[in-house]
């Protein structure tokens, strides 16, 4: 009995006993305030130091205090031969202290550990101690003291188990509380009791002075001062200066800073929300210069911090939403420049000219600033992704004199683009001088018109081409829906005020996603940095810290599950909504079904469609994980199940049946010749069948507007009568080393994926024929003029049409089909389409055809089939464009999807401007041997018909050879 009343108070009391808000109404009492409606909101006992002075705050450390030995009491009471239910009694203790009293419970940790072990609690304090008054950082003497409670904890009792689960679930359990709960400490100085300034002081733990030397956190010292201490510790040129947190007393740097005429100081605002990615507040706060002696130092300080409340600063800051979170400032050393300006990354009115755009003057950089002269404006060209980058400087029309050396030019232009690849691919504004020796860094932040960041690198390969206004309208709810799915498992609550909806967007009618919501995503889910960069530029990325990861680790739980339960759900859902759905489609008249039953069908395949996507989506994630961490390479595994290497088969394997009694050579006509035989026919009765089981394939699944295989046979025999013509110099299948199990595990994913793009490419074949039924209606019903026409509407308008819900009249609906087709070829004529685009401007960009800045040399794209060949450059639009191909033709093409694969197999090389390892063209190269590089950018443009090439299919290089 007594075994189980203790339990009860251990679990049940426990966690009341840390819920009561003793502290709370402590503060209440004697000072008529209650601390969850002030300042962070913590009921904490540095709140009540802070709030509420030092009488309260003796008072709530007596009282938490209290709690902590009370816990440990009890439990010592009712299990005096198992110290480990004292630690048990805590950890309740300190989750109801967290969940209920809206505080991080470390005073009842400390005394209810000194009450536990006394020698214990003293070793970690003075070990703590004495590393914080060194080191002075309180995240990392939090950190310390807990790892070092565990440790020693564990020492004292090293063949308890259960003890040494408990002493660590402890330390775990309050470091993560830490990472939720705001810090009491970071509140302004200012606005702490006087009677508990010396304390607040010392635990607040930052050194005396903070400068650009050191590393800062942008939420106590604003982006400004923060960008400038990150490109200072990575050796640019950035003046050294100190830091005055917001509230502080300025009175320990007016003691440690002398200016003086000859060593004259600035004085800048850093004021929180300063600088961000969608605030600039450019204009807002003060930049105070020529400062030569303490008093004008002290006055500057003083114009700097009113300039925060002046008000069309306050006025900004509620336009933007922002909080008052205090100002900064930043006290630098002057540049006395004797050429200085602002630095455009990307142009910021026109971004689609890849110029860094540079405005300058003799002097120092205020006179730009300052928008009273007017400066040197240049446009510089910066080629790149060639052998030797290339600069070529450019003054605009209103710069009617050059007073800036052409070197100074270049170097700013390549300092501007280098910074913002250090800040993955977001364009920067730039200020900077130039003294004679140094070229000086004096402010870094984001174009904020130039955000968000558009890329169809991946895109591009997810759905590439101009996209019809039907396709898209399927499609974009589909891909911002489920990713939004995905990205909400993870997240949980950090996706509230995430927008999925902004995740794609059209842009000349072709589909970029949207990176800068990305890289959020990206860092909420601790994933690194670099993961913008690797959308925006297809560079890699780096491993995420394991901090971060910890931190993550409830949400990557949960994807992990979802992950290994992969094949199960799919073979559930396979066998619950997909095949019996293709079934039924699969076994319908489809031109006896009235316009009513079409949209019917449509609906449901839209319904298993977006389960579909889902595991188009995850089926490849899993791949590529399981792929890294049992580090599978791609030519370990058989791509036989995929849909676009088992159809290749089939032709092959029919293509030597056809070779035993029909010659390769002179084939003018194929199936004709193929008629006038017994042997002929049967051999184009089973190439019936193979269009039959394969009819769903297309130059491009996910768009609808494109015709499958099975509505235009044309294009598949062309590729039947290439693969006959090539028969004597055809590939041979690459033979796959003996299986070990990590490659099984890899295995069963890449068969999973294959299954799934089958499924996939089955629903939305089927979705295409069901809306073309509904095409051939509306043409007799004169709505339409032709079939393809319904491509020219969207999802709910074709809807509206049928339901007779449609409020404009027929020669609206035809007008705006003509009109969207005049878009459409307008679009589809377009050429040097960028693959990144900033912001919501969207110029029309320039018709021409590109070309190779250089006649020789070496272009680098993502190796993606191992190998090395030389050959001529054939390019391919589209299936409809075949030529013929053989080992000598290296083809260029704009994207691979699963119907390629018999045009590819055929190829000698493969060049293609989007992809990488896991591409559909990559698999059938690898799975035939062929040397193939992707991500190209506007290879198709670039290259030109004949031209001669080498390719390293290992190495991702592209050699361009002399004739």
């Amino acid at each position: 009995m007594t075994t189980i009343i203790g339990s009860l108070i251990i679990f049940c009391f426990c966690p009341l006993l840390g819920g009561l808000p003793l502290i709370d109404w402590l503060n209440y009492i004697f000072k008529g305030q209650k601390l969850s409606q002030m300042g962070t909101g913590n009921v904490s006992v540095s709140a009540a130091f802070y709030h509420g002075g030092t009488f309260v705050g003796i008072l709530a450390v007596l009282s938490e205090a209290g709690k902590g030995v009370l816990a440990v009491l009890l439990a010592r009471y009712f299990f005096p031969v198992e110290p480990w239910w004292e630690l048990m009694a805590l950890i309740a203790l300190i989750i109801g202290r967290y969940w209920m009293g809206k505080g991080a419970g470390t005073t009842n940790l400390f005394w209810g550990i000194m009450v536990h072990d006394l020698g214990a609690t003293f070793l970690t304090t003075l070990i703590s101690l004495s590393s914080f008054t060194l080191f002075r950082d309180r995240v990392t003497g939090r950190l310390l003291a807990l790892f070092l409670l565990a440790f020693i904890l564990t020492v004292r009792h090293p063949h308890n188990l259960t003890y040494v689960v408990l002493a660590w679930s402890l330390s775990g359990l309050m470091a993560w509380i830490f990472k939720q709960v705001p810090d009491d400490l970071s509140l302004p100085e200012s606005g702490v009791k006087s009677s508990s300034k010396t304390m607040f002081k010392f635990f607040r733990g930052e050194k005396s002075l903070s400068s650009l030397n050191d590393k800062l956190d942008s939420n106590k010292v604003g982006n400004k001062a923060a960008n400038l201490a990150y490109l200072r510790s990575l050796g640019y040129g950035v003046p050294n200066g100190w830091i005055l947190l917001p509230g502080d007393d300025p009175q320990i740097i007016l003691d440690y800073l002398v200016p003086s005429v000859e060593n004259p100081f600035v004085v800048r605002s850093s004021a929180l929300g300063e600088d961000t990615e969608t605030a600039s507040a450019a204009g807002q706060y003060l930049t105070l210069l020529n400062i030569t002696n303490q008093q004008a130092l002290s006055g500057a300080i003083l114009d700097c911090i009113a300039a925060y409340n002046h008000p069309h600063a306050v006025k900004y800051r509620q336009d933007k939403e922002q909080d008052e979170q205090g100002i900064a400032l930043l006290i630098q050393k002057q540049v006395r420049g004797t050429f200085s300006g602002v630095a455009f990354s990307r142009d910021p009115v026109n971004p689609m000219n890849n110029c860094v755009i540079i405005e300058t003057l003799p002097g120092d950089a205020n006179q730009i600033v300052s928008g009273k002269t007017t400066p040197e404006q240049y446009q510089v060209e910066v080629y790149e992704n060639l052998e030797n980058d290339a600069i070529k400087i450019r003054s605009l029309e209103q710069t009617e004199s050059r007073n800036v050396p052409d070197f100074i030019i270049e170097k700013v232009a390549i300092l501007a683009r280098y910074i913002e690849t250090i800040y993955h691919g977001i364009p920067q504004d730039i200020e900077w001088s130039y003294d004679g020796e140094t070229l000086w860094i004096l402010q870094t932040r984001t174009i904020t018109n130039l955000q968000p960041i558009w890329t169809r690198k991946i895109a591009a390969e997810v759905i590439p081409g101009v996209i019809s206004p039907l396709t898209w309208s399927i499609n974009k709810p589909l891909t911002c829906g489920v990713w939004g799915d995905i990205f909400s498992l993870v997240l949980k609550d950090k996706a509230k005020d995430l927008n999925f909806d902004e995740t794609a967007r059209l842009h000349f009618q072709q589909a970029y996603f949207n990176a800068t919501l990305l890289g959020q995503i990206f860092q909420r889910m601790g994933l690194p940095p670099e993961s913008l960069e690797f959308l925006t530029r297809g560079s890699k990325m780096t491993k995420p810290s394991l901090v971060s990861t910890i931190s993550n680790i409830p949400g990557l739980l949960r994807l992990v599950k979802r992950e290994w339960t992969l094949e199960d759900d799919f073979s559930k859902d396979y066998q619950k909504s997909f095949q019996p759905l293709l079934k039924k489609l699969a076994d319908q008249q489809i031109q006896e079904l009235s316009a009513q039953e079409l949209l019917d069908n449509i609906s449901a395949i839209l319904s298993s469609l977006k389960s579909a996507t889902y595991y188009s989506i995850l089926a490849p994630l899993s791949l590529a994980i399981r792929q890294a961490l049992l580090k599978v390479s791609p030519e370990q595994l058989d791509n036989s199940v995929t849909p676009e290497i088992a159809a290749l088969r089939a032709l092959e394997k029919l293509a030597d049946e056809t070779t035993l009694f029909i010659k390769a050579d002179n084939i003018d006509d194929l199936f004709s010749l193929l008629k006038s035989s017994n042997e002929g026919k049967e051999i184009i009765q089973k190439f019936n069948l193979i269009i039959e089981k394969y009819g769903y394939l297309s130059d491009v699944a996910t768009d609808i507007s494109v015709p499958c295989w099975q509505d235009d046979t044309t294009m598949v025999k062309n590729l039947f009568t290439q693969l006959i013509i090539n028969s004597n110099n055809s590939k041979h299948k690459v033979t796959k080393n003996k299986k070990t199990w990590q490659v099984k595990q890899v295995q069963k994913r890449l068969n999973l994926k294959g299954k799934v793009t089958e499924v996939y490419s089955q629903l939305l074949a089927m979705l295409r024929w069901n809306f073309l039924a509904i095409a051939e209606e509306l043409v007799n019903k004169k709505i339409l003029d032709q079939p393809q026409d319904i491509f020219q509407l969207t999802y709910s308008e074709i809807d509206a049409i049928v339901q007779r819900k449609y409020q404009q009249n027929l020669s609206q609906i035809q007008q705006k089909v003509k009109e969207r087709k005049e878009e459409f070829t307008i679009n589809k004529s377009l050429k040097n389409i960028p693959y990144v685009l900033y912001g919501n401007i969207t110029k029309i960009p320039e018709n021409s055809r590109k070309s190779l800045a250089k006649q020789s040399g070496k272009i680098q794209g993502i190796g993606a089939s191992c190998g090395e060949v030389e050959g001529y450059i054939k390019i391919c639009h589209n299936l409809q464009q075949i030529a013929e191909i053989n080992n000598n033709t290296i083809l260029v093409i704009p994207y691979t999807d699963s119907g390629w694969g018999p045009l590819i197999a055929n190829a000698g090389g493969i060049i293609a401007e989007v992809g990488g390892a896991l591409s559909h063209g990559a698999i059938i190269a690898r799975e035939y041997g062929i040397p193939a590089v992707m991500n190209i950018n506007h290879a198709t443009e670039i290259f030109q018909e004949g031209q001669r090439v080498k390719i390293d299919g290992q190495q991702g290089i592209i050699e361009l050879l002399e004739d």
